[in-house]
């Protein structure tokens, strides 16, 4: 399918693929609820796909609508990167059948690069099969809205209680936290201090050899309601 072509604005991505501790915590909280025939929203260059297979996960859709980024994908599949059972597919999704639907829907790091995020997380209920899941990880607090958030193209940051209050059409929250409580104080010295648009290859290092570490331990204990990252997940009746 060639769809919406649009070009994205970050060039991130590569370097936040090697942040595996960072993957491997938030996949454990969101991996359980991916399952079945999963569409994975603004795929990126698939560095998603990893974290978050298993076998319950029946066919991976990838749907970017960055051509460049779409090329990346198809030569990593072709190179054994990505499994046989995941698809790239080029658009967003409003190029989509209306009447395909998944069990899971995916947006990691994807909602707040879209304008109208309200209609987005709509059209995406209209997508999920019943019993399905919408999975969300977005940047915490519009207070830490950064140059390096302008930078990559986002429009806004999201708060806790934001997020529990976005439930789409006909789903229903099952849990709401937030992620990397040490990371966050990263994330608002950058604000305050080194105003950097570009984090260096350095920085994301230290970054997940240290602190996601130690967030992990003390995430838990603050109960999920301090970090710089917020995951939910919503489910359709």
């Amino acid at each position: 399918m060639t769809g919406t072509t649009l070009d994205y604005a970050g060039s991130e991505l590569a370097l936040f693929a090697h942040a595996v501790n960072w993957k491997s915590y938030w996949a454990r909280g969101l991996a359980p609820y991916v399952g079945g025939r999963v569409l994975d929203v603004g795929a990126g260059i698939g560095s998603n796909v990893a974290p978050l297979m298993s076998a319950r996960v029946s066919q991976w859709t990838c749907l970017e609508p960055d051509g460049a980024l779409v090329a990346t994908m198809q030569a990593r599949k072709e190179q054994g990167e990505l499994p046989d059972h995941c698809t790239v597919r080029q658009g967003v999704l409003g190029d989509l059948p209306a009447l395909e639907q998944f069990n899971s829907i995916v947006y990691i790091d994807v909602l707040e690069h879209i304008a109208d995020d309200r209609a987005e997380v709509a059209l995406a209920a209209a997508h999920l099969a019943p019993g399905g899941r919408l999975v969300v990880l977005c940047p915490a607090h519009q207070f830490l809205f950064s140059p390096f958030d302008t930078a990559i193209g986002h429009h806004r940051r999201y708060s806790r209680a934001a997020m529990i209050g976005f439930a789409p059409p006909g789903c229903r929250l099952e849990f709401c936290r937030l992620l990397d409580s040490v990371g966050f104080f990263a994330s608002l010295a950058n604000k305050l201090l080194l105003r950097s648009a570009h984090p260096s290859a350095g920085q994301i290092g230290l970054w997940d050899r240290l602190m996601v570490p130690a967030s992990r331990v003390i995430d838990p204990l603050l109960g999920y309601r301090f970090g710089k990252t917020v995951i939910a997940v919503w489910s359709r009746a």
